[in-house]
């Protein structure tokens, strides 16, 4: 019921300027020491009690108390209460509660109230509360919040926020909750969730501390969330400690991160554990490692059966990441069930791994649902693929959008499959990016080139697309630039793209460098390029090697090269080549 304040921090205390907090004399020590006389000195005794029941010392002060009460002390009845509270009497400490309360003390009303609810009788519970809290007691406040909160009735927050604004950390840290709810649909309220988040913390609220830190690394200042994990974190606070050491490995400092995460998981901290599991594996410390994942599970995180299955997956241990595996999906994680899915799918086991791909997928993996559709594909049930795809896209899955987009674009659905396509491109597909372009360059209508010397025309959205993939390294896509480019009579760009292509193994951009560079009479470099397009399986490349070597007088070359374009066509160039090579069978043997 909020904070773990004693009782007696309750009460309000007259104490004498003078005292010294090393001082352990008894009562009449107390006595002497304060110039009390006579035992009708109430406020004196009171106050001596009081001084004594805060130091322990219960039969010292009981006697003073009682004295002091008996005159009307009000204050003198509510610590009477906590001393019998102490002892043990709770009934009797009620009664005197009860006196002081009705006397006026918001301390005996907090505690009084308190003492009901404890016993379940929140009605009388909730009226003495109000009487603290309406009379300003910061305790009484946040217990009343804390009890109609409970009931869920209406004012909780009102006296939260009464009980934060007087100081009480607990109250400030509650209320930020509340706000920080609000927050995802409300600016106004994570703003002012911030604020109490700090003022908790700086009363040296761990916990806040923990959520005030987390709020400033999502914005991006580090050195201030840094700070404020730091402060958790030496305040006891596993979870700071964790967090702290991802903000470090982060920042390039593992030695330090390795420090603050042990320190986590040696206090039950699963993630931090989790986290030295990868650090040592990937430093290839497995046993290390697999200590690690387990503590992490020995702690209650599913993440660490999750990691040992990648463990002994990596090792080749597949019979133990089939068990880990196993374990993790079946407490609900959805990554184990979908790794799972494909340990069996390795296997050859469809039938074993498509139960495992739905439950991830229901669980919310969208790389299962993708998987469901490349299972469904694999059978040849297009329908049945086309549905998971659709579901993975809708989640983000770059891939799917784009298996999504070609199954429309084959299906004649230009716009579903334009809608689709630009998901894939935009969440970084090069295929999904080319596609995209093809799709808008076959639509759009192809004027003529401007003429030499005149203003290129502006670019259209396809070039801008197929830009996209060319530098995302789509060969296609950088050789359909490079043609671009040409047609516009840039000769140099055009031949950047081309050899870009052609030197990640594109026979298009081979042979079209090829063209580039004998039309600017580099025939022995185009000669290079060609070879490589033919050897790549290129018919017009072979027939060009052919036509150039006969130019040449090199016959046998050219019949050699003739043969070649015959045996990669396509049907017009293998004709053009059969006549070549009939001519040159001709001059061979003549």
């Amino acid at each position: 019921m909020g904070d773990k304040a004693t009782l007696l921090n309750m009460a309000r205390f007259v104490e004498p300027a003078d005292r010294e907090d090393t001082d352990t004399g008894t009562a009449e020590d107390e006595v002497r020491r304060l110039g009390v006389t006579g035992a009708g000195d109430a406020a004196s005794m009171s106050v001596i009690g009081a001084e004594l029941l805060r130091r322990g010392d219960l039969d010292g002060a009981e006697p003073l108390l009682r004295a002091a009460t008996a005159e009307g002390d009000r204050a003198a009845a509510n610590n009477l209460g906590v001393l019998l509270h102490q002892r043990g009497y709770a009934e009797e400490a009620a009664g005197w509660w009860k006196v002081a309360a009705v006397a006026g003390s918001p301390a005996a009303a907090h505690a009084l109230g308190r003492h009901h609810r404890e016993r379940g009788d929140e009605p009388a519970a909730e009226y003495w509360l109000r009487q603290s809290a309406e009379q300003g007691h910061a305790l009484g406040a946040y217990a009343l919040a804390d009890l109609l909160e409970h009931r869920r009735e209406e004012g909780a927050e009102r006296w939260m926020r009464a009980a934060a604004e007087r100081g009480h950390r607990e109250a400030a840290h509650r209320l930020a909750r509340i706000l920080d709810e609000r927050g995802a649909t409300s600016e106004d309220a994570a703003h002012e969730a911030e604020q109490w988040y700090r003022q908790a913390a700086a009363r040296g609220h761990r916990r806040a501390a923990l959520r005030l830190g987390t709020i400033l690394e999502g914005r991006g200042k580090l050195k201030e969330a840094g700070r404020w994990y730091l402060t958790s974190a030496k305040e006891g606070e596993p979870e700071a400690a964790c967090a702290l050491g991802f903000l470090l490995r982060d920042a390039g400092d593992e030695e330090n991160a390795a420090l603050w995460w042990l320190k986590a998981a040696k206090e039950g901290d699963g993630n931090a554990a989790n986290a030295l599991g990868a650090l040592h594996a990937e430093r290839g410390e497995t046993q290390t490692a697999e200590r690690w994942y387990r503590a992490a599970l020995d702690a209650g995180d599913v993440n660490g059966a999750y990691n040992l299955g990648l463990l002994c997956a990596a090792q080749n241990r597949t019979a133990q990441a089939d068990q880990w595996y196993r374990r993790a999906a079946y407490a609900g994680h959805r990554e184990a069930a979908n790794a799972l899915a494909v340990l069996l799918l390795q296997e050859n086991d469809a039938d074993g791994a498509e139960p495992w791909f739905s439950k991830a997928a229901e669980l919310g993996s969208v790389d299962a649902a993708f998987n469901l559709g490349i299972l469904h594909a694999g059978r040849g049930d297009q329908r049945g693929a086309q549905r998971w795809y659709e579901r993975a896209a809708a989640a983000g899955h770059t891939e799917a959008a784009f298996q999504a987009g070609i199954a429309l674009l084959r299906d004649g659905d230009e716009r579903g499959a334009e809608r689709h396509l630009r998901c894939a491109a935009g969440g970084g597909s090069a295929d999904g990016a080319y596609y995209l372009a093809s799709l808008l360059d076959a639509r759009a209508p192809h004027g003529e080139q401007p003429a030499l010397g005149m203003p290129a025309l502006e670019r259209t959205e396809s070039e801008e697309w197929y830009e996209r993939a060319a530098h995302l390294g789509h060969r296609r896509a950088q050789v359909r630039i490079g043609m671009i480019a040409a047609a516009r009579g840039d000769v140099v760009e055009a031949a950047r793209w081309y050899r870009t292509a052609a030197e990640a193994g594109s026979r298009n951009g081979a042979f079209n460098l090829g063209l580039l560079l004998a039309r600017e009479g580099s025939e022995p470099e185009a000669a290079v390029w060609w070879a490589q397009a033919a050897d790549a399986g290129h018919g017009r490349a072979a027939l060009r090697l052919a036509l150039l070597h006969a130019r040449r007088g090199e016959l046998a070359e050219s019949d050699r090269w003739c043969g070649r374009a015959v045996e990669l066509g396509p049907e017009e160039v293998a004709a053009r080549a059969g006549r070549l090579r009939d001519q040159l069978q001709q001059e061979l043997t003549a």
